[in-house]
């Protein structure tokens, strides 16, 4: 029988003589790695298929480290667990309990540390009270909480278990969610959306160049969402024409009602909302109201001002609205702003290149070790405030899904991480990879330990 493929990639690292084969063994079920007392058996990598409880993952077997002068034959072993430990998602750094902690398990504790990978320090062979007898050494290797447990009798391999539930969820949800986050072979759903009488039906129909749809002098002539399917330097748009929201309580007439129902069922199926301003009524509160709901919705979003050619002083105009999306929009920094006239084409071609960027922006996917190289350097920038005197513990972050960018935080106290924090991760994050103009959402997660008491 074949053995399940996992996504997951687990490498074990240490010394020589910790017992990492042994363990690689253990969590394979059977021995397909050599074990023997003496040092320095495993020369190359072996990859097998590993199972925890319900965790499945490809299990790396690794030479031990030791310093070596270049070009020989315990040099070329060591690049060989550097390059396993560039393709895990994680590696369990192996002690020898009994033994304690060496001037060698120091070199590679310094040495794992400035990688990215997620380091789970395991103390092996800790079976018994004379095994446990170099735990507490462990902590000064700064890589958190020791795991003690044994792989030659398969003691503690529940808490490796808590340990890794985490890391492997995360990887598989990734796994999961972009199968079902990958950008759409069909048309770009953009949608335009504003107040009444802003141009909308003019700004379509000039996009078309034709007149689609009727448009006039009086507010509120579009009821419904108007869908038009389109093509724009050969891609494919479904474009929608919505009808003009008011301030809701002003929205009495049941006619009106339904119509602004519709614009925000258009607007939840769109990718891409394009809200228009006008220009000569930039203090209106509704106008913000409406970009809000566009990113609460978690759509990419252009802000785009029309009339501007009736604008006798343009630059206090962009002052006034770059205030306005900084005061009312702190959740899409960096929207972009496209100012057009829709009767007469200025600016047109703007709106679409910006439409389009967004929406790759939307679509970002952040591969994990580069996503965690940022998060250790902004952490370590600015780490997490104590909680109660107690600190919290940032261990890992990974990509859950795209449209919009969305992060899970892996940390000790999920519920405890002040909102302060979420936002300063957040504005670095966007920052760190190009992400202005989108809603980025960061969720806080703890692993579920499986032993303990259903409540």
């Amino acid at each position: 029988m074949s053995e399940v493929s996992a996504p997951f990639k687990l490498a074990i690292l240490g010394r020589p003589n910790v017992g990492k084969s042994t363990l690689f063994n253990r969590l394979a079920g059977k021995k397909l790695a050599l074990v023997d007392d003496t040092p320095g058996v495993t020369r190359d990598r072996r990859e097998g298929h590993g199972k925890l409880g319900d965790l499945h993952f490809t299990i790396i077997d690794t030479a031990g480290l030791e310093e070596a002068k270049a070009q020989t034959l315990e040099a070329r072993m060591r690049e060989q667990t550097e390059r396993a430990l560039e393709d895990a998602h994680a590696a369990l750094f192996v002690i020898d309990s009994r033994v304690g902690i060496t001037p060698t398990d120091r070199h590679i504790a310094k040495w794992a540390r400035k990688h990215s990978t997620p380091i789970i320090l395991i103390a092996n062979k800790a079976e018994g009270a004379t095994g446990r007898s170099g735990i507490a050494e462990a902590y000064s290797l700064g890589l958190g909480d020791p795991i003690p447990l044994s792989a030659e009798h398969g003691e503690g391999m529940h808490l490796l278990y808590e340990a890794l539930l985490p890391h492997v969820d995360a990887i598989q949800k990734e796994q999961d969610d972009s199968s079902l986050d990958e950008k759409s072979t069909g048309p770009l759903m953009l949608a335009i959306a504003g107040r009444p009488n802003v141009g909308k039906s003019t700004l379509v129909n000039k996009l078309l160049g034709q007149e689609r749809l009727l448009t006039g002098p009086e507010a509120g002539i579009t009821r419904d969402s108007i869908a038009v399917e389109w093509s724009w330097k050969g891609r494919a748009i479904r474009l929608t024409d919505t009808a003009g929201m008011r301030r809701r309580a002003r929205v009495t007439d049941k006619l009106e009602k339904l119509s602004v129902a519709d614009t925000l069922r258009a607007i939840r199926f769109a990718e891409v909302v394009v809200v228009l301003m006008d220009a000569e009524d930039l203090g209106h509160k509704q106008d913000m109201s409406i970009a809000r709901d566009v990113v609460e919705e978690g759509r990419a979003l252009v802000v785009a001002v029309n009339k501007w050619d009736l604008i006798p002083d343009p630059d206090v105009a962009m002052r006034i609205i770059k205030d306005r999306l900084e005061a009312s929009l702190p959740q899409a920094w960096g929207v972009p702003v496209v100012y057009l006239s829709a009767k007469t084409g200025q600016g047109i071609h703007r709106l679409l290149d910006a439409a389009l960027q967004m929406y790759d922006v939307w679509n970002t996917r952040i591969p994990t070790s580069p996503l965690n190289r940022w998060l250790m350097a902004t952490v370590d920038a600015h780490p997490p405030p104590s909680i109660s005197g107690r600190p919290l513990k940032i261990r890992y972050a990974t990509q859950a899904k795209t449209r919009p960018p969305t992060f899970a935080l892996f940390v000790n106290r999920p519920t405890e991480v002040p909102e302060t924090y979420i936002r300063y991760l957040t504005n670095s994050l966007r920052e760190a990879f190009n992400l202005w103009g989108v809603p980025l959402r960061i969720t806080p997660r703890g692993g579920k330990n499986p032993y303990a008491p259903e409540k």
